[in-house]
């Protein structure tokens, strides 16, 4: 459960500091629903760019923003892409829903608001003395970092010293501090271990999102929500929503599968990692390339009983999609010899390494359950390309100029040719084991108790539906605080 108890004194110093930079705090409904925002916060945003450092940009935390760099309102439904069956080499219909549309172009500036929201609106996190700590494998402290700046907090970044140049040159310009710890992707602990150094520091605050129950409340709420419009949109006659996947990271939009679930009883839930660390699948550990999700431990917030299938991606798929994505010669072949309408083939540009693993679960699960052309699958699109920049110059310097021939290469051997192979149907005993390994991570390491660990389990009631419920309580926080800051 999020805690709402309230301190004061830190309340009525975020108040102030709110009112002298000109803050309002959006609600989870209005996330949700952005037609609720206000009509002075919209004319606002008219003349504001996306990513701009603007306390007005905490209101395009949704997935429904107007694809536009600046000055964009909000659509009825979210920004989706849908995948064709000459692409993916599947029946079933593939969608996804996009982050590039939120600022920092990452849906994770969601997640880290849900985290920080209840504190700040409780004075439990005092911004005029406080600093924010954002633990992450790259984009959640950029969204963190963001959200931080524009409440007017301090913050400190945290991520593993060989993620992509884009974020550390970024981060640079939001972050109060950035640190690198060592290692890659799966490297979580040592990004854990620094958080405990942190700790002994009397002004930090950690929120982390591997742990912190703002995070899927968030999920479930908004991005649960709008998975669910988009498949209202786009259902044809006789489709059913059959699956939804979505790579582990912090398993946040872990949670919109059992808000889904909730709406689809008969919808498969699938997570998805790196073949080459494959925890879930097999207890297993390992270094990889899929930049956008944590491994070697299962997180804390993930709840794993209502999983129903783990599938692992090879990251080398992943690698060479990208270039296929996002260079001229792979664009051309998907053109001219797949036939992909041309505007289509732009959006590609809109999945991220994280993003594009995201769909080859989809692919994957398809394959396994033998959809047809009635089931529908949806995943989220966690970043885009804009991020990976220097990874595709890295891919060329390593593999050579990205050719026609290796386009089509890469079509048939990393999509067209992907079987039903490293991947588990998680049963009772199964999902028990994956939920038991959390106590190597939570209970030894991280304070947890082993009491809290079995109520994750046994008293879903109390734990899992009634965090997912707090978004009401939560909004409610939010209203009064903005009520006393008196800008509306």
């Amino acid at each position: 459960m999020i805690d709402f108890t309230v301190n004061k004194e830190g309340l009525q110093h975020n108040i102030e500091k709110a009112r002298e930079n000109n803050i309002i705090i959006p609600t989870i409904r209005q996330m949700q629903n952005p037609e609720l925002i206000p009509e002075q916060i919209k004319e606002r945003l008219k003349t504001t760019g996306l990513w701009d450092v603007d306390p007005v940009n905490l209101f395009r935390i949704t997935w429904k923003n107007e694809p536009k760099e600046s000055g964009g309102l909000y659509r009825d439904i979210p920004n989706y892409i849908e995948l064709p069956s000459a692409l993916t080499g599947v029946k079933a219909r593939i969608f996804a829903i996009v982050g590039k549309w939120f600022p920092t172009g990452c849906h994770k500036v969601g997640a880290s608001f849900g985290c920080l929201a209840p504190r700040l609106v409780t004075g439990q996190f005092d911004a005029t003395k406080h600093k924010a700590v954002w633990p992450s494998t790259g984009n959640y402290c950029r969204g963190g970092a963001f959200n931080s700046k524009l409440l007017s907090c301090d913050s400190i970044a945290i991520l593993p010293a060989e993620m992509s140049r884009e974020r550390f040159e970024w981060l640079s310009s939001i972050a109060g501090e950035v640190i690198a710890t060592p290692g890659c992707e799966s490297n979580v602990k040592e990004i854990f271990d620094k958080t405990w150094e942190l700790r002994q520091r009397p002004e930090v605050m950690i929120f982390n999102q591997f742990e912190e129950m703002g995070n899927p409340l968030w999920h479930y709420n908004v991005t649960g929500y709008a998975l669910k419009d988009a498949f209202e949109a786009i259902k044809g006659e006789g489709d059913r929503f059959s699956g939804a996947c979505f790579t582990s990271g912090s398993a946040g939009t872990m949670s919109a599968g059992d808000y889904l679930k909730e709406q689809y009883p008969k919808l498969k839930l699938a997570v998805g990692e790196a073949l080459q660390c494959p925890t879930i699948l097999d207890n297993g550990f390992g270094g990889h390339r899929i930049e956008g999700i944590g491994d070697k431990h299962i997180p804390w917030i993930h709840n794993v009983k209502n999983t129903d299938m783990v599938i692992d991606i090879d990251d080398e798929d992943s690698q060479r999609l990208l270039s296929l994505f996002n260079t001229e010669a792979g664009k051309k072949y998907l053109i001219e010899t797949v036939g992909l309408d041309s505007e289509f083939v732009d959006t590609l540009s809109y999945l991220g390494i994280s993003g594009i693993a995201n769909i080859l679960c989809c692919i994957k699960m398809a394959k396994y359950y033998e959809f047809t052309e009635h089931d529908v699958i949806g995943t989220v699109l966690t970043d885009s390309a804009v991020m990976y920049q220097s990874r595709i110059k890295e891919l060329e310097d390593m593999y050579g100029e990205y050719t026609a021939q290796k386009a089509e290469l890469d079509h048939n051997l990393h999509i067209l040719n992907l079987k039903d192979d490293n991947m588990l149907e998680l049963t009772y005993k199964e999902r028990k084991r994956v939920h038991n390994l959390k106590y190597y991570t939570w209970v030894e390491q991280q304070g947890r108790t082993v009491e809290e660990l079995n109520a994750l389990w046994y008293d879903t009631e109390n734990t899992w539906d009634a965090v997912h419920k707090q978004a009401e309580e939560l909004d409610e926080y939010i209203e009064a605080f903005n009520r006393e800051v008196g800008l509306l």
